[in-house]
């Protein structure tokens, strides 16, 4: 059979196939210009916010008062570069640098927990001081886990394959035992639901998901007499009454409400907040969205809180439109990394969940953070690039024309 043969006999076969619905096929398009155009507010927003909460410690300090501000703009180069990058490198061959990506990430964890080059902030031994910058390697686990959980799942769901424990799911557990053992329980709540999250979307079984459900609130009813740390136990005290210790462990809720409470519907104007005047710790972290509502009122908080709504819808609609099972994953994995970080900081800064230590992404002062949100988001960006568009047959087509 000749070439043109062929070619004809698929064109019959399409022809015949489009006769009976429509037909669906994989195109290339443009990025998602929502989904930049909503990173390109929050990081400006970012920057904003960042230099007027920041700015009265550093003069208190007699330092720079935009010290912080120019920190952040150099660590959203090195991450613009890396969207850039991401957005033209075909997602399907990131699955090839899980090993390599893995073991980096768990060498670095090693040498925050176990050498000198671990740093200590607030009790706490998070970061790791490389050639004068201050990185958190948790950070960068939560590519990592997204990356291998996509690869494990894009076959099948099946969680007792020996294969995937060796190559992908004892990484992650790794990762996840030496992130605990900062401790940084918060990033280890976030991974964990984002394997969770992963796993269902990929087809994992629903009683095999609720069984599991049942032993890890065993679990944790145990770790809460036993292993979880004494401030953090000491957290889920005072999150519900924290008038109970107002200069000790409730300080930094109670500081965070009056903000909210200051701010009311129009704020108080960028710049004139009172609480980041060293009455709010952390205020250009942790606590940088109680800040905004001081400044900004309800109105910034919905600006904001709408601007991420966007972002996880958008993606989420990348990963519906996805032709492959891969692609569909890690857009899921990373858009629900970003938007479930949000929900969490945001909650904490209300007050509606108890203290955790995660940024908010794009906003918060972090370059680990905003370095590795931006990267996801141009894997986000590279997906989108790829749809299935449907198109309809010449009998819709004449149907329609009939109805007009």
């Amino acid at each position: 059979m000749s070439y043109r043969d062929y070619d004809r006999g698929n064109y019959d076969a399409e022809r015949t196939r489009s006769s009976r619905s429509s037909v669906q096929r994989v195109i290339i398009s443009s990025p998602d210009r929502t989904l930049l155009i909503v990173v390109t507010f929050l990081v400006m927003i970012g920057f904003m916010m960042i230099f007027s909460a920041s700015a009265p410690k550093c003069l208190d300090e007699g330092v720079n008062p935009a010290q912080f501000l120019i920190k952040q703009i150099i660590c959203f180069i090195v991450g613009f570069i890396g969207l850039k990058f991401f957005t033209n490198y075909d997602y399907k061959k990131l699955a090839q640098w899980n090993t390599i990506l893995a073991a980096g990430i768990i060498i670095a964890l090693m040498l925050v927990d176990f050498t000198p080059l671990g740093v200590t902030v607030n009790g706490a031994k998070r970061w790791i001081n490389l050639f004068g910058f201050q990185l958190q390697p948790s950070e960068f686990a939560k590519p990592a886990v997204v990356l291998l959980m996509a690869s494990a799942f894009k076959d099948n769901p099946n969680l007792f394959d020996e294969t995937k424990w060796f190559k992908y799911f004892i990484p992650i557990l790794v990762m996840l035992a030496f992130i605990f053992m900062q401790p940084n329980l918060s990033m280890v709540i976030l991974l964990l639901s984002v394997c969770v999250v992963m796993f269902l979307c990929g087809g994992g079984s629903l009683k095999l998901f609720f069984s599991c459900l049942a032993a890890g609130v065993t679990t944790v009813i145990l770790a809460l007499t036993t292993i979880i740390k004494p401030y953090q136990l000491q957290r889920l005290r005072i999150w519900r009454h924290p008038e109970t210790d107002p200069q000790g462990a409730g300080y930094n809720i109670i500081q965070s409400l009056i903000a909210f409470a200051s701010g009311g519907f129009n704020g108080v104007g960028y710049g004139g907040s009172i609480q980041k005047l060293a009455y709010l710790p952390e205020c250009h972290t942790d606590f940088i969205f109680a800040i905004l509502a001081e400044e900004l009122g309800f109105i910034g908080c919905v600006l904001v809180i709408g601007l991420f709504w966007t972002l996880v819808h958008r993606g989420f609609i990348i990963a519906s439109r996805c032709p492959d099972l891969y692609g569909r994953l890690l857009a899921v994995g990373i858009t629900f990394a970003i938007g479930f970080q949000a929900f969490l900081n945001i909650s904490v800064a209300s007050s509606f969940l108890p203290t955790t230590g995660v940024p908010l992404p794009f906003i918060s002062y972090g370059g680990s953070s905003l370095i590795v949100s931006l990267w996801m988001v141009g894997i986000l960006l590279n997906i989108s690039k790829k749809r299935i568009k449907k198109i309809r047959n010449q009998d819709e087509e004449r149907e329609r024309a009939e109805r007009r």
